[in-house]
């Protein structure tokens, strides 16, 4: 009964911990991306556990630097993974993850950074994150949530060995949870921009398995001038997708708002990533792409800017992504 309430609790609030009772077939990870002021710093932190097809468990951290491009995983005992049940709180080993602070104890990593200012993505009646109403969907192999879009940073990091000042740089968070990632998908995610006010991009388009079938579903979250315009397949909303070379080329749009993408891509490093929730497969991630944007209103204008510093993956069979038509 515990374990229904707790995650019940998590269903209208997707920051926190969504495995209570789970024993075989589940991963859950948040992904904790910071950058300091100078931006000759840029890291991924990813904590999360893992149980697979026969029950074996075990808790992770990632870490990616993007600026070297290196990553390390750092395997914990299962037990060493404790969830709070009233809010997204999570002690792992000598570390502590919230949605306002960090604090880390690892061979590469050791200090603690505060997020100022955190924007979480809006709740709204049927719609408790990212996900909308397929956040109420029990047999989705993938669920995602934003835990923050945007927030300053406060506080320092060792780095192998070097104190490093963040302060006053830039952070996001998200996670995911489920079985398994997607067969093929397409991310991305950067709040490094020229504009004098916060602005934030998020785009995920992926192959969503569906009652024995499937269909391409995306989620976008555009954070500028204090408003999030959010492009999704449950918000009635099409897209196009292409690649030319090393270019991907994105557009959304509704009734009244148009995006216009163009990203390129850049050398990365593999990420561990979740298979039936043993983490056995493998993704290439960037920390160092760029994008073109162009936001228009009633066709006219209203944001252009690029895009730095930002995470991008392409994975799977990516080619079943694609479509030069306006599609739902």
């Amino acid at each position: 009964m515990q374990n229904y309430k707790n995650r019940l609790r998590a269903v209208l609030n997707p920051n926190m911990y969504h495995g209570w009772g789970k024993s075989k077939n589940y991963f859950e990870g948040w992904y904790f991306k910071f950058v300091d002021p100078t931006e000759r710093y840029a890291f991924a932190v990813i904590p999360g556990i893992s149980f697979d097809k026969d029950g074996k468990k075990h808790a992770f951290i990632q870490v990616m630097d993007g600026k070297k491009k290196v990553a390390s995983y750092h395997n914990f005992k299962a037990d060493e993974f404790i969830p709070a049940t009233d809010t997204f709180r999570l002690q792992l080993a000598d570390n502590q993850f919230s949605e306002q602070n960090l604090q880390l104890n690892l061979p590469e990593l050791k200090g603690e950074l505060s997020f100022q200012n955190t924007t979480p993505w809006p709740k709204m009646l049927g719609a408790p994150g990212v996900m909308g109403w397929y956040s109420f969907v029990p047999f989705m192999e993938c669920y995602h949530g934003v835990v923050s879009l945007f927030h300053r940073l406060s506080g320092s990091m060792e780095i192998n060995g070097e104190l490093v000042d963040f302060t006053g740089g830039i952070g996001y968070v998200e996670k995911d949870w489920g079985q398994s990632f997607p067969s093929s998908w397409i991310w991305m995610q950067t709040n490094h921009f020229t504009h004098k006010t916060p602005v934030s991009l998020m785009v995920s388009v992926a192959r969503i398995p569906w009652l024995g079938t499937s269909f391409v579903g995306y989620l976008v979250g555009f954070y500028f001038e204090e408003v999030l315009y959010k492009f999704a397949t449950y918000t009635g909303a099409k897209r196009k997708t292409s690649l030319e070379g090393n270019k991907v080329i994105l557009s959304f749009k509704d009734r009244q708002y148009r995006l216009e993408l163009i990203a390129h891509q850049a050398e990365g490093t593999d990420l561990v990533s979740p298979i039936s929730g043993d983490m056995a497969g493998k993704v290439n991630e960037s920390m160092e792409a760029e994008i073109e944007v162009q936001f228009y209103k009633n066709n006219k204008l209203i944001f252009e800017d690029k895009g730095r510093n930002m995470g991008m993956e392409i994975a799977g069979a990516y080619e079943e992504l694609l479509t030069d038509k306006w599609m739902r």
